[in-house]
């Protein structure tokens, strides 16, 4: 399983509904099961981002057509990050020429 972090902002459609937001992520964690993955954490943020998602898909063309499901809503704009743990992390350096 690959690890992805999604940063969140909620467009105008989806602030305008923000009270079914709780409804959608329910959906999506459903969504992401069905998937073969996880909605590992979830977090509503202060700042830059309005949510901030850590998800375990199986692959990268998994991660893809969820996060393409999901925007197709109207209501999220992301910006997703693939993370590396601190094991894989160590073995990606220690390979280093």
């Amino acid at each position: 399983m690959s690890t992805y972090i999604s940063l969140i902002n909620y467009t105008q459609e989806g602030i305008t509904a923000v009270k079914d937001s709780p409804k959608r992520l329910s959906v999506v964690k459903r969504l992401a099961k069905k998937m073969g993955g996880k909605v590992k954490h979830f977090y509503l943020t202060i700042g830059d981002y309005d949510l901030v998602v850590i998800y375990e898909m199986p692959d990268e063309t998994t991660m893809a057509k969820f996060l393409l499901t999901v925007g197709a809503v109207g209501a999220i704009r992301t910006k997703t990050l693939t993370a590396f743990p601190e094991a894989e992390y160590r073995k990606i350096i220690a390979a280093l020429p």
